[in-house]
């Protein structure tokens, strides 16, 4: 099984395939999709050091594209339920608050769990679009500096392949 881990990692890291699988599992990741992208960043910058800035990078693009397709997924849905229902959706405490907050609650969009569907809300309830995406990149940049940072801080070996 670490002999097929090991391989896979490899594979991952190599120049032609590392950066656009990040940027894959980042995106896919930011949808309604339940998986996170820091292990696939982590393993990538671990094999290959001098790959941390461009990973983080790409990871954020591709995060927060994702966020963005989340939030126009959310639009979508909140037209279609207008037009079936024809009347307001109930006003919910979370609503409020993010329609309070506005675009900047979209800085939460890097929290697992609660963050991509926040993404889907803020479209829902119509956040300005490019606001929200700027707020999310900032997040989402955030985590991968922090995240990576730190899991090559508690594992600063490297992979011998």
């Amino acid at each position: 099984m670490e002999a097929w881990l090991y391989s896979l990692l490899g594979a991952l890291a190599l120049p032609q395939y590392g950066l656009s699988t990040v940027f894959v599992v980042a995106l896919l990741s930011a949808t309604l999709l339940p998986m996170g992208s820091e292990p696939v960043v982590f393993g990538l910058v671990k094999l290959n050091p001098e790959l941390f800035w461009p990973a983080v990078l790409v990871a954020t693009l591709g995060n927060t594209i994702g966020g963005a397709i989340s939030w126009w997924m959310g639009y979508a849905a909140e037209r279609t339920y207008e037009r079936i229902k024809h009347r307001p959706p109930r006003e919910l405490r979370a609503l409020n608050w993010l329609q309070r907050f506005g675009p900047k609650a979209c800085l939460l969009s890097w929290l697992p769990g609660v963050g991509d569907p926040l993404c889907a809300v803020a479209g829902w309830l119509r956040l300005p679009f490019w606001p929200c995406v700027g707020y999310m990149a900032i997040g989402k940049l955030l985590r991968y500096i922090t995240m990576t940072a730190a899991l090559l801080w508690v594992f600063p070996g490297r992979f011998n392949l």
